[in-house]
């Protein structure tokens, strides 16, 4: 079990981001605040570290884990192709709360990708965990820190002690936004999917799209 650490966003000092940074790079999972939920984060590059995710969340290896990166920039190695409607969506409401699913590169690790061959991105929006992924080369699980089935939890104190006892490093950012977390749209359809509706209300991802009516 690490040591839980709890600290405000502007308490994001070097030393912060040195020892966050160390424990990814050696294979560690963290639990990481994003702006509704407490998630957890792990080298999504490094697959041992993945399916430690995967364990202590007992969480079925056929379901996808999201990606946590610094930038727009950050993309173009882990997909295929960026479509216009892409750039239009990361443009809008990235660093925020949309997650954008794209056709995945080779290089994203197949335990991510949960065989289905795409991947989704988010530019995270809560100020430490941006912090962390610009402080590191790779990309960040950003999946929910809870057991399999349960509810995320938005109060640290909430988490599940089998979370708690099992990474090597949690965050404690006090009490989060709550609801329902991120948004998520599959742009390698066409039109795009909304394959859960978050924070971002559906009508806004159209606005940004130019659609005149909602999805069939």
């Amino acid at each position: 079990m690490g040591t839980p650490v709890t600290i405000s966003e502007n308490q994001i000092t070097p030393a912060f981001l040195d020892a966050t940074s160390r424990t990814l790079k050696e294979g560690g999972c963290i639990v990481i605040p994003t702006f509704c939920l407490y998630g957890m984060a792990a080298n999504a590059m490094d697959e041992a570290a993945v399916r430690r995710i995967f364990d202590i969340k007992k969480r079925p290896l056929i379901n996808p884990i999201l990606l946590l990166i610094k930038d727009t920039e950050a993309v173009r190695p882990l997909v295929n192709e960026i479509p216009e409607n892409a750039i239009k969506l990361m443009n809008a409401f990235w660093p925020g709360n949309l997650t954008i699913v794209f056709r995945a590169s080779k290089n994203v690790p197949s335990v991510i990708t949960a065989g289905t061959g795409k991947v989704g991105l988010r530019v995270p929006s809560h100020p430490i965990t941006r912090a962390i992924c610009q402080a590191v080369p790779f990309p960040l699980t950003g999946t929910s820190a809870n057991i399999a089935g349960e509810p995320g939890v938005s109060t640290f104190s909430d988490l599940h002690p089998d979370i708690l006892d099992q990474a090597d490093l949690s965050i404690n950012a006090g009490t989060l936004a709550g609801g329902n977390g991120s948004t998520v749209v599959d742009i390698t359809t066409s039109p795009v999917t909304i394959l859960r509706e978050g924070t971002i209300p559906e009508s806004k991802i159209h606005t940004i799209l130019g659609y005149r009516r909602h999805f069939d």
